[in-house]
């Protein structure tokens, strides 16, 4: 079964992304879904993350 899109529970009004993970991690925007996805593999979404926090 495919994964499903996640949205963060932080977010409020709609106004964030959401993520899809996998091999690949695709990342839209929740106001335009239709608006185009950002690919990233996942040790780079990793170290996005790690780097954030």
């Amino acid at each position: 079964m495919p994964e499903a899109w996640r949205k963060s529970t932080h977010s409020s009004q709609g106004d964030c992304v959401e993520v899809l993970p996998g091999s690949e991690v695709l990342v839209r925007d929740t106001k335009d879904r239709e608006g185009g996805t950002l690919t990233a593999s996942a040790p780079s979404w990793r170290e996005l993350l790690s780097r954030l926090r």
